[in-house]
């Protein structure tokens, strides 16, 4: 089979991850792939995420490595055994690939933990507000794309049906956007409220009265793994979304999700606060 030639975030990770065990074990791609029987072009064609690797495979190169992490290479074998096409592939050629990429981390996330500023977190928007913002940002856009955005983004939503722990903080400010006027704007705050109800979900806001908060430029979404080093931050930027995984980043995006939590009104508070923001419009 032909090299990938556009890998997902997901199987770039798989080869990273082999990457940095075979650096941290002082193995050269060239003895990496005589120990298992195939060509240094291989072994770095997985790591680039152009080819895919089987679980007997990985788990040999993990042996190779000496790699005594057990948690780390059963959730490596998993992501091999879990690269079936989900539902967001229906949406490939027609969407950024960022776009699908971003909807299978959110799929196979153990947990996630989002920060947002001046937005509405895009799985908690109402298919109206979605929709509003799109003909505000792109008013040419062909309405067959823009159904295909709403719709995806609709979808995506699934996530919150999972036992998956979903962490929301929201500043205070993207709850005052009128996007798509007050009508849109109060039917997207009983919509959060709404959603604040399912046991695996919390929201809570950074109200403008909290003294000393400075992040309103970094809004960001944290991705659990099935192990801490297979965590990902997700960071939207005007190209679409851009995700982090080195180690020493993901110990900065940690730090910064506890001084934002810590910034956070408790869940009752918060809620009572986006009642009142409903109730002005």
């Amino acid at each position: 089979m032909p090299p990938r030639t556009t890998p997902t975030a997901r199987q770039l990770r798989i080869g990273a991850e082999l990457r940095r065990l075979r650096e941290a074990a002082g193995v050269v791609s060239r003895d990496a792939a005589e120990f298992l029987g195939t060509s240094q072009a291989q072994i770095s064609n997985i790591e680039a995420g152009k080819n895919g690797i089987s679980e007997a495979r990985l788990r040999r190169l993990t042996r190779i490595y000496a790699c005594d992490d057990a948690q780390l290479v059963e959730a490596l074998a998993e992501m091999t055994n879990t690269q079936g096409k989900g539902w967001w592939e229906e949406y490939r050629g027609i969407l950024p690939p960022a776009a699908l990429d971003l909807a299978e981390l959110e799929h196979h996330a153990s947990y996630v933990r989002t920060f947002q500023v001046v937005h509405i977190p895009g799985v908690l928007q109402t298919e109206e507000h979605v929709r509003a913002a799109s003909m505000f940002v792109e008013p040419n856009l062909p309405e067959e794309d823009r159904e295909a955005r709403v719709t995806f983004r609709m979808r995506r939503q699934q996530v919150l049906a999972s036992s998956a722990p979903y962490d929301v903080i929201i500043h205070e400010a993207a709850l005052r956007m009128r996007v798509g006027g007050s009508k849109v704007t109060h039917a997207q705050l009983e919509h959060i409220l709404q959603v604040a109800e399912r046991g695996n979900v919390s929201v809570r806001v950074i109200p403008f009265t909290v003294d000393g908060f400075a992040g309103a430029g970094h809004a960001m979404q944290y991705v659990g793994g099935l192990v801490p080093q297979l965590d990902t931050v997700q960071l939207d930027s005007t190209h679409g979304a851009v995700f982090i995984d080195a180690p020493t980043q993901l110990h900065r995006y940690r730090a910064r999700w506890e001084r934002v939590d810590s910034a956070a009104a408790a869940q009752d508070a918060s809620l009572d606060l986006i009642r009142r923001i409903a109730q002005e419009l």
